[in-house]
């Protein structure tokens, strides 16, 4: 008979966005008049840039002629985006990356949660709490966790990333083999210097463990001294993995695309010690699964590195961190601590001892703003909130007014 992956017995009810869905969706339908806004999901409000816009028409024009009609493509993407790519994100701040380590896809969300199945089952997880929830679940689907208990799950060691510590992990106890790191980090908006990745680069060097760099919303970091990739850290090129994302940057949410950075030098290893090439694993995995991006969203990915592409996509993010300005300014009257909103679209709110679920329970039905429980994310965001500044400015003001009348 056919039987069931019992690991996804282990995981909790449903996902975090949709237990926020189904309790929006209720109050929705309790009280049609409420006008609900919505600074919890992380999905962009503004429309492509013009010049993706002028790329996707011209893609798709190619498709409509039989001269320029492209069939299958290459699953690691075009090379006209991919050498963008390496020449304008990593070339250009010292970072040497080429467009043949890129592997262009369909957002970060797949990769993070895809690239665990090139590794063993009895590997050793150090995961960062709170944490974006994907990295969590797809090792629980794989089998690599126990079960839930105590709001965590058995077998993972959980880096606590604290107040106290600046929300920043700190190095495991005992040697690791796989690191989870996302900076700016979801869904705290902490950042990290390039002497606090230079740590995690030397300790991934030590001990043959690989990191895993989620680099999503690099373009919001306006710091000069912040490092934008993983890659301006010297040796970083032999032990990690970046995966980016034009979502919350060009506005690609509803249209799909990401790329994933696999140095060629980057080596894991087989259960003789062994090294085995990472990227030639990756190559494989890639190719055999996917079929790549569509050529007309290529295209208008390519358009974003364009002098009026760049010019648009930074007016994009600088819009929405004026929206995380008004946040920051509003919690910080209410006498509320946070983290993030400066180089991050993600404030992270502590409530005061506030159950989280309670909190967003509370913003919901008495202000009608969405935002996200810290709970979410793990037993460290138990009694914070996340706001998103992904929306209209005038929708963020009525909020922010909304939570001075409530709060």
């Amino acid at each position: 008979m056919i039987r069931t992956n019992e690991n996804y017995s282990k995981l909790k009810a449903s996902y975090l966005f949709s237990d926020i869905a189904k309790r929006v969706d209720e109050y929705q339908k309790n009280n049609p008049e409420a006008n609900i806004i919505r600074l919890g999901i992380g999905d962009v409000t503004k429309a492509l840039p013009k010049e993706c816009i002028k790329g996707f028409h011209a893609g798709v024009d190619e498709m409509a002629d039989d001269a320029t009609f492209r069939g299958y493509g290459p699953e690691q993407g075009y090379d006209f985006l991919r050498q963008k790519i390496a020449q304008h994100d990593f070339q250009s701040r010292g970072a040497n990356i080429h467009a043949d380590e890129i592997f262009v896809s369909d957002g970060a969300k797949c990769d993070t949660g895809n690239f665990q199945e090139l590794f063993a089952n009895d590997i050793k997880i150090a995961i960062p709490d709170p944490v974006y929830p994907v990295y969590l679940d797809t090792n629980v689907m794989a089998g690599r966790t126990g079960t839930f208990e105590n709001g965590r799950y058995q077998g993972l060691i959980y880096m606590d990333c604290l107040k106290e510590n600046h929300f920043l992990p700190k190095l495991p106890d005992e040697p690791v083999d796989l690191i989870y790191l996302c900076f700016p980090n979801n869904p705290t908006g902490a950042t990290a210097t390039k002497e606090e990745l230079a740590l995690w680069v030397d300790y991934a060097k030590e001990n043959r463990a690989l990191i895993l760099f989620d680099a999503a919303y690099e373009a919001y970091i306006r710091d000069d001294e912040l490092p934008r990739t993983i890659y301006e850290i010297k040796g970083a090129r032999q032990v990690a993995v970046e995966f980016r994302s034009y979502s919350k940057t060009a506005g690609f949410t509803g249209t799909r695309c990401g790329y994933t950075v696999v140095p060629k030098e980057c080596m894991i290893y087989d259960a003789n010690g062994d090294a085995v090439f990472l990227h030639s694993m990756w190559t494989r995995r890639h190719t055999t699964k996917f079929n790549g991006v569509s050529y007309p969203v290529q295209k208008a990915a390519e358009a974003i590195y364009s002098d009026q592409g760049k010019v648009q996509v930074k007016a994009l993010v600088d819009y929405y961190l004026k929206n995380a300005d008004i946040v920051r300014q509003t919690v910080t009257e209410l006498g509320f601590d946070y983290v993030g909103g400066k180089n991050s679209p993600y404030i992270w709110v502590d409530g005061k001892g506030r159950d989280s679920w309670e909190f967003f329970d509370l913003l919901l039905k008495k202000a009608s703003v969405v935002c996200t429980p810290g709970a979410g994310f793990g037993k460290c965001g138990q009694n914070y909130i996340r706001i998103s500044a992904f929306n209209s400015h005038e929708n963020v003001q009525l909020a922010m007014k909304r939570l001075k009348e409530t709060l």
